[in-house]
Parts: structure tokens; sequence; C-alpha cells
């Protein structure tokens, strides 16, 4: 079962939750799908280098 939860932060795209668990992350007040989330910390990870 799908349940639409929210539009990711960042591209838009809808975020489900899949039978009771969250496809996605949600941190800091925003929703973010999870090819999104990966990118942002990805992207901060090499910004601490």
């Amino acid at each position: 079962m799908q349940d639409p939860v929210g539009n990711c932060q960042n591209c838009g795209e809808m975020v489900y939750c899949k039978d009771g668990f969250l496809d996605g992350v949600h941190e800091g007040g925003n929703l973010f799908c999870n090819p999104c989330y990966s990118q942002q910390e990805n992207s901060s990870d090499d910004s601490d280098r």
C-alpha cells in the first residue's frame, strides 16, 4: 500500500509512505525523496573536505 505524504523540497516528486514506512527522508521540517537526499548528503560531504 502506498500513501502520498508530500512533495520533495528539492525536485517536487511525490514522496510516499509504503507499507507504513516513509520512502524518503524528513529532516529539519523538510521532506526529501531518497535520490535528492543522497545527492544533498554527497554534496555536503564534498564541501567538508
